[in-house]
């Protein structure tokens, strides 16, 4: 269907108009992670919102004839008078004021992260008519913050285990999730939000959107590999014959290739096939094989697949004592894959010695789709409206849920040495920057600085 930004809403927010005090002229909003899963969250997706659907002029005419039509049949009054307003003598433009964290930023939950203002007196009540739209931004935002949250603990394991963890780090979890999430777009936010604190993907959309919305030249990178199909279209009698064809077409000086070995019995493919009847031919190639198993306990099959490993080729140990295989093997999992999983292999590989060298990870549906607005619990409220052209300072505070209760007034975020903190107020030094302003982008930020942001606090 064609676009109309108008439609992008609730629909109880058309009657809300009509619900504000008489001489209500300005209102001021602010979103917040109230809590849940992880401790800090990291902002990030908003520039491609704005990009995409707010900047310009984005409100015609015939929008808002449709947008009558539909409401009126939909049961619900419309305020015709005010969006014709904005498509004509606002030109279309969104009459509002935008402001937030730098994005990549790494900020304590409960702390507003941008906060959106009315600049124009009639239409004041459009910023609370792009809550929906905006409350959206909690999907790139929880899967940038899951993935950080990942990088975290991967990092953790290196540092014990192996002798330049930033250097394995930016390839260790790779983005598996394309054919998980819901739509198309879910595919491109999602796989943009885990870039980033990652440069591996499968997940084309993610890598475009990255490409596009944030100045990347190419801002992940990916490997041939095997998929069941590959391997059983060659039977099972084949099995070797298909592993064998991987290694023809792909093993190279320098390269890494990656093979699914669990399509019969993944032991049996790592202790006959690739640690004897082709371990020679890969090592011979100058490139790196990954073998993937697919199947079972994750713990207990990378566990198994790394002794087979350690009996039939044998592991080195490196600086820190850790037990790593020849160069021309490695791991990854892909199956079975989430935050919980990532951590309980890497404890158990560590507790027998192997390095987190020798493995990496691809996730999928844990990683862009296993979240939801509840998993930080955004909310989006507003703090200030002017009513007679005084401000009044609004919040709720529920008598059944202290944790609901919500900030008042403008607001101000505030860091000093590594502390972060809302306050009421317009106070110089705020990290709530102007981005947007009447349909114009004020601030843009490419994907490396992005980057460099969510980095911090790990080195």
């Amino acid at each position: 269907m064609p676009s109309n930004l108008i439609l992008d809403t609730d629909s109880y927010k058309a009657s809300h108009w009509l619900q504000y005090p008489p001489g209500t002229s300005a209102m001021y909003s602010y979103l917040e992670s109230r809590g849940g899963t992880y401790g800090q969250v990291v902002f990030f997706g908003l520039q491609y919102l704005l990009e995409e659907y707010l900047a310009g002029s984005v409100v015609r005419p015939e929008d808002v004839a449709e947008a009558e039509a539909f409401f009126t049949a939909h049961g619900e009054p419309f305020n015709s008078a005010g969006w014709l307003r904005i498509a004509g003598a606002l030109e279309g433009r969104l009459p509002v004021r935008i402001r937030a964290v730098p994005e990549g930023s790494v900020v304590p939950v409960r702390n507003a992260l941008m906060s959106v203002e009315s600049t124009d007196p009639e239409t004041f009540w459009v910023v609370s008519w792009l809550e929906a739209m905006l409350v959206r931004l909690w999907y790139p935002i929880t899967v940038a913050t899951l993935s950080r949250h990942v990088k975290q603990v991967i990092l953790e394991a290196l540092r014990e285990s192996a002798d330049d963890p930033f250097a394995e780090l930016p390839f260790k979890l790779h983005d598996f999730g394309s054919r998980g999430v819901s739509s198309r777009e879910s595919a491109g936010i999602g796989g943009m939000a885990h870039l980033v604190n990652f440069q591996g993907s499968d997940t084309v959309e993610g890598v475009r959107f990255a490409n596009r919305y944030y100045g990347a030249e190419m801002a992940a990178f990916s490997i041939p590999a095997a998929e069941h199909s590959t391997i059983t279209a060659w039977g099972r009698g084949g099995e070797l014959a298909a592993y064998r064809n991987m290694v023809k077409q792909f093993c190279r000086p320098g390269k890494i290739v990656a093979c699914v070995s669990d399509s019969y019995d993944v032991f049996n493919a790592v202790e006959r096939f690739w640690a004897e009847e082709l371990a020679d031919d890969v090592e011979q190639s100058g490139a790196t094989l990954v073998i993937r198993p697919d199947s079972g306990d994750p713990v207990q099959v990378v566990v198994a697949c790394l002794e087979i490993l350690e009996r039939k080729v044998g592991m080195t140990r490196n600086r820190r004592g850790y037990k790593v295989l020849p160069r021309w093997f490695r791991l990854i999992q892909g199956d079975g894959v989430n935050p919980d999983s990532i951590a309980a292999i890497l404890r158990e590989m560590l507790l027998r010695k192997y390095s987190a060298s020798n493995i990496a990870f691809g996730m999928g549906g844990g990683l862009l789709q296993q979240v939801n607005r509840d998993t930080q619990k955004f909310a989006f409220k507003c703090s200030e409206v002017t009513v007679d052209g005084a401000p009044v300072k609004v919040f709720k505070d529920p008598v059944t849920d202290a944790g609901k209760r919500s900030k008042a007034g403008r607001l101000s975020l505030l860091e000093e040495n590594g502390k972060y903190l809302t306050v009421e107020g317009d106070v110089p030094g705020s990290l709530l920057e102007p981005v947007f302003e009447n349909g114009r982008i004020l601030r843009r930020t490419k994907l490396a600085e992005v980057r460099e942001r969510a980095e911090r606090g790990l080195r």
